[in-house]
């Protein structure tokens, strides 16, 4: 038997889909309950406002990629696995879902005008961060890595180059990225090994 999606998940597939075609200033909120198929008000009782709605979109992605990478990383044996898992990690989400960067950049931008708003990427940042130092201080007692600075440090340094790289390469898709990758490589595996 099929899982049953409920209201609120149909809105927030609804407007990923939205801001994936129109961008966030067209995503109003007519447009995301006309194509997740419920009232206007049912977005507003749910969400209250569309900078909430996609704080809750990318939030809902956020956790979807961290439990992804946790999973990927866990199986790494070797501080060179664990580099190449990160790099497949950022190749992959380029590939199959270069919207998500967009929505955190959307995000990034309303949270420097909205003060809760800021308060809620400032949440999915720490959780990422938490999750991801947390996956590093048990691959340091596994003796699979050994970390040059403290696991939030070096969490935050791996996130700032993921973040970085994605917005450059999906700027300039044309370009040959992965002499970049390799020196960005090059870095982690400073902070690794």
């Amino acid at each position: 038997m099929a899982a049953t999606t409920t209201s609120g998940e149909r809105i927030v597939d609804a407007m990923r889909r939205s801001v994936a075609t129109r961008g966030v200033a067209a995503s109003t909120f007519d447009h995301v309950a006309r194509e997740a198929g419920v009232s206007r008000g049912l977005l507003h009782y749910y969400f209250g406002t569309k900078e909430r709605l996609l704080a809750e979109v990318v939030r809902r992605d956020s956790d979807l990629r961290i439990s992804e990478l946790e999973e990927r990383l866990a199986g790494a044996r070797s501080a060179d696995d664990f580099v190449a898992l990160l790099r497949t990690s950022l190749e992959r989400m380029l590939a199959d879902d270069p919207e998500y960067v967009t929505l955190v950049f959307e995000l990034f931008t309303l949270s420097r005008r909205n003060e809760g708003i800021a308060a809620e990427f400032a949440d999915m940042l720490r959780r990422a961060r938490e999750h991801v130092a947390a996956l590093l201080d048990a691959k340091q007692r596994e003796g699979v890595v050994h970390l040059r600075a403290g696991a939030e440090e070096v969490a935050d340094v791996l996130f700032a180059l993921g973040d970085g790289l994605a917005i450059r390469m999906l700027a300039e898709p044309e370009r040959d990225w992965a002499p970049t990758v390799d020196a960005a490589e090059l870095a982690v595996r400073a902070l690794l090994a």
